[in-house]
């Protein structure tokens, strides 16, 4: 069964997904670092780039967007034929575009021309009549019945243009279900070209729903036994959220008002320290190395301690087998995308290696990113892509070492704020008599403190209802800090 536990602080939003006990998705959000894929702009073409087929599209962030002429809508397509990029766009021109991938490292936001807008059973796509049902169905019969019901509603109740596709959650619903996805979905987009004819570009027309929303919206099957929020303001936000568009959800949701915090109830914390290692252990005593790197991820799996009971090839097949769930785990965990390298341990065995093959396709089936997984190589390397949609976790939590010129990995200053802010409450919790809490940090930290998180410390002041004092220990690395209670 699955348990999705959702941690509200402050300015930062946590999520975790549990399958049967065990940590196997994590999706964190800062209000100044919120996923901008879905939302929906009037952009205006800065620079058209006929070498590569592409434009830049200032959509008022700090970097232009970057379009390719495969993602302009199927209707510049004319008759099926590749019309350059040139033909379409000019310079200045307003264009109506959609994010389809974050903002990474140096690189801007992917756009594309055509738009989408999830609800919780379809995708309306306002500018193509295709009728679509998602490759997860995979019953044929139920694929065919989805389709021709979306077909037959669209023509008599949804919308006059644009097509829907299925999503995975629309499985089994009831058409009564699908028509109010369709009317709530034919508002939204009217909303938004209303805004078109009245807003000045570039300009934000449309964000997608919050973190929090999305859990419903997206993460919620029936295999969900529990949705467990630590904020009874985003409690009733769900609630009046599932309540209009995922009525089903309510039953699940569970407001937690237990004094120790939520992560830690759950021992997630320390989950998530670990995630940030480059050594991942596994039970036999093998392990695995990962390393990100900006042009791929390489997993290296070892035997380590594991000796087995029978021969030595014995032992390698059994550790690679193992090593296969824990990669699938923490490729979602870990968010990893784009190329991953693994290099299991050398087997002579053909049928070793299709059975670890078999066993890593299995492995990965509940991954919601789109995956790809290739035969092994003449030197025993397997490679895995996956579907790259945001930053990874280490990307999110970590910054660039000053120290060690790029070598390795600290956490950021807003994380070590946020750790502080939470190290205080637990101390709140456990010392009840406390008059004051002091907080020693980095300069980094402090400044952080005082300006951008000022308002973050002060609304954990006024909850706890004691002071709290800050003091710049020069000495202290960045992730260093002390909580002294007096």
């Amino acid at each position: 069964m699955q348990e999705i536990l959702i941690n509200n602080a402050l300015h930062e939003s946590r999520v975790a997904v549990m399958e049967d006990g065990v940590i196997q998705e994590l999706r964190i959000e800062r209000n100044a670092e919120a996923s901008l894929v879905g939302n929906i702009y009037l952009g205006i073409v800065d620079k058209v780039l006929p070498g590569m087929q592409s434009a830049f599209v200032e959509i008022g962030l700090p970097r232009a967007g970057f379009l390719h002429v495969g993602d302009m809508r199927q209707s510049h397509q004319a008759n099926g034929g590749n019309i350059p990029i040139e033909k379409l766009l000019h310079d200045g021109q307003v264009v109506l575009v959609q994010v389809s991938k974050d903002p990474i490292g140096t690189k801007g936001a992917r756009l594309t021309a055509g738009i989408s807008l999830a609800g919780r059973l379809l995708v309306y796509l306002p500018y193509t009549s295709h009728i679509g049902v998602s490759q997860k169905i995979e019953d044929g019969a139920e694929r065919e019945r989805l389709k021709e019901e979306i077909e037959l509603l669209s023509q008599s109740c949804g919308t006059k243009e644009g097509g829907y596709i299925v999503r995975t959650s629309g499985e089994d619903a009831h058409q009564e279900d699908f028509l109010n996805d369709m009317k709530y979905l034919e508002k939204l987009w009217q909303n938004i070209e209303h805004k078109t004819h009245v807003m000045d570009s570039p300009a934000l027309l449309y964000c997608d729903v919050s973190i929090e929303q999305k859990v419903l919206r997206d993460l919620f099957t029936e295999k969900t036994s529990k949705i467990i929020v630590d904020s009874r303001s985003v409690f009733n936000d769900l609630m009046n959220f599932g309540q209009k568009f995922v009525p089903e959800a309510c039953g699940v949701l569970e407001l937690y008002e237990g004094e120790r915090p939520l992560f830690d109830q759950y021992n997630l914390e320390k989950e998530m320290e670990a995630a940030l290692s480059r050594r991942v252990d596994l039970k036999s005593g093998g392990y695995l190395i990962i390393d990100q790197t900006e042009a791929m991820t390489t997993i290296d799996v070892n035997t380590g301690a594991f000796v087995g009971r029978r021969d030595f090839s014995d032992t390698i097949y059994k550790t690679n087998l193992e090593a296969t769930h824990a990669i699938a785990r923490q490729l979602r965990l870990r968010n990893l995308g784009g190329i991953i390298i693994v290099d299991f341990i050398d087997m002579e065995s053909k049928d070793h290696e299709d059975g670890v093959l078999a066993e890593l396709r299995k492995a990965v089936l509940n991954d919601r990113n789109r995956i790809s997984i290739s035969e092994f190589t003449s030197l025993g390397l397997v490679q895995i892509t996956r579907k790259r949609t945001r930053e990874s976790l280490a990307h999110v939590l970590c910054e660039t070492c000053p120290t060690c010129g790029g070598r390795g990995e600290i956490k950021t200053a807003r994380t070590v704020c946020y750790e502080i802010l939470r190290e205080v409450l637990r101390e709140h919790h456990q010392f009840d008599g406390a008059r004051e809490f002091r907080i020693l940090a980095n300069q980094a930290v402090i400044d952080l403190f005082l300006d951008e998180e000022s308002e973050a410390l002060a609304l954990l002041g006024d909850a706890i209802q004691k002071p709290i004092t800050l003091s710049v220990e020069h000495e202290y690395q960045q992730e260093q800090y002390d909580v002294l209670v007096s």
